[in-house]
């Protein structure tokens, strides 16, 4: 396959065109400082009686392994990679990841806001001592149990591995397996760091399925019907 060469997309961009239907997707990427105060309202601010607790007896049978340090870290760079790919080398591909982002991160705001959730996973005193473990107790320091179902973890590095399956460049077999791959790992992570329980990734994998359908799947042929007949009739000929 042809590697995507970086192309002159915005060397037209000015203030004055900035909303035309051309660069207005641009626009899109103000839904992170949105998402960024309502989750944080959410957090710190919204008055919660009480949190439901998410627990099911499986995540006590998983042991913490500070190793998966590595992928939960991955996701921060993974997610903000394929922003930064797409809006540059695919626009389509942009749009629809940030229609997909709008789309399960609002979902899980809203059930943040309806049903806010805990977990009480994590561990106490660590088995073993290593930066590994420091660095987890650190991150636990400021990285609240709270409003973990579902998990954005999970969500976030779906939304990657969905949208990098349909980007030029990095739709081909090995990258869609590395992708596969590497979802699945960050995902995990999230367990075996104790950051969430197993329900938070099951309550999160149909929420990102419904966001496939909707911005990869059934808008992946949006040819007129007319279109569609005219090029049926022209392979039959």
């Amino acid at each position: 396959m042809k590697k995507p060469v970086f192309y002159d997309y915005y060397k037209d961009l000015r203030f004055d065109n900035v909303t035309s239907s051309r660069y207005r997707h641009i626009f899109m990427l103000a839904y992170w400082p949105l998402f960024g105060f309502l989750f944080w309202f959410a957090e710190r601010v919204l008055p919660v009686p009480a949190y439901n607790v998410v627990y099911t007896p499986l995540d006590s049978l998983i042991p913490f392994c500070e190793l998966f340090v590595f992928p939960y870290v991955l996701w921060y760079f993974y997610l903000i990679g394929i922003h930064v790919y797409t809006f540059f080398y695919d626009v389509p591909a942009f749009k629809k990841l940030m229609k997909y982002i709008i789309f399960t991160y609002t979902t899980g705001l809203v059930i943040f806001f309806i049903f806010p959730t805990c977990q009480l996973l994590r561990p106490v005193v660590f088995e073993r001592q290593n930066i590994l473990t420091e660095f987890m107790a650190w991150f636990y320091t400021f990285d609240t149990n709270t409003n973990v179902c579902p998990s954005l973890h999970v969500v976030g590095s779906m939304a990657v591995m969905h949208t990098a399956w349909h980007t030029r460049g990095l739709d081909s077999k090995k990258y869609k397996t590395a992708f596969a791959i590497t979802t699945f790992f960050i995902s995990i992570s999230t367990v075996f760091l104790k950051q969430h329980s197993v329900i938070d990734i099951i309550v999160a994998l149909p929420i990102c399925m419904v966001a496939y359908h909707l911005f990869f799947i059934k808008e992946k042929d949006i040819t007129p019907p007319s279109a569609k007949f005219y090029k049926k009739n022209l392979r039959t000929s």
